[in-house]
């Protein structure tokens, strides 16, 4: 925010969010292009209606600037931010688990997963900003990924082929239902915005709705 994703449009995110009847919020990170926008976005954020609340990680552009503004906002209007960290949403006797990874470009600090520590038993979100990290390091006990970062390739060869992606993986975590080499799935957003350059050529914004549903 802003980028291409202006004021009117951000007003329309939280309308077409809130005619999905969500349950959750999950965000993945590169909320801003300047500290000034971030007490508009998060507080607009909470017009989104989510009964079991918003989580969110960071990614590369608020590491790089902003980092204490964006903890004092997210703070302020209770959303929860993961960083190497878990959470549980609980809902009678059933649970899912929501982990989040801090800076996952640097894993000489955060190279070991928080998920490491859970059981095969839970259901396990792990929300990382890159996909890559779900392929350099070990994610044991994750059932679902939920990544960005690529923006879809941004600018894209009708949507087949993108020449830029910021993945070390080249195509392969483009966008879309991903897997990594021990067959976790990966879902990979291209996200609103854009980065860089304020255009998008075959790689539309979105948001995407998942619904888990119970083996039983």
């Amino acid at each position: 925010y802003k980028s291409l994703f202006t004021e009117k449009r951000l007003s329309k995110l939280i309308k077409t969010i809130n005619k999905l009847n969500p349950d959750i919020l999950l965000m993945g990170g590169d909320y801003h292009e300047g500290c000034e926008y971030l007490p508009e976005l998060f507080e607009r954020l909470t017009h989104i209606n989510v009964p079991d609340g918003i989580w969110g990680v960071l990614g590369n552009n608020d590491y790089n600037a902003c980092y204490d503004e964006i903890l004092i906002e997210m703070e302020r209007n209770h959303i929860h931010l993961l960083e190497q960290s878990i959470d549980t949403i609980q809902r009678k006797d059933d649970r899912i688990i929501v982990a989040g990874i801090r800076n996952p470009f640097d894993l000489k600090q955060n190279g070991i997963s928080p998920t490491q520590t859970l059981s095969l038993d839970d259901f396990v979100i792990l929300l990382v900003h890159t996909p890559d990290y779900a392929e350099q390091v070990p994610i044991d006990n994750t059932d679902l990924v939920l990544a960005g970062h690529t923006h879809g390739g941004q600018v894209t060869m009708f949507g087949l082929y993108a020449p830029i992606i910021p993945s070390k993986y080249g195509q392969r975590f483009r966008t879309g239902l991903k897997y990594n080499s021990n067959g976790i799935p990966i879902i990979i957003t291209n996200g609103i915005g854009t980065s860089n350059k304020n255009i998008r050529m075959f790689a539309p914004s979105e948001v995407i709705l998942i619904t888990l549903r119970s083996k039983e």
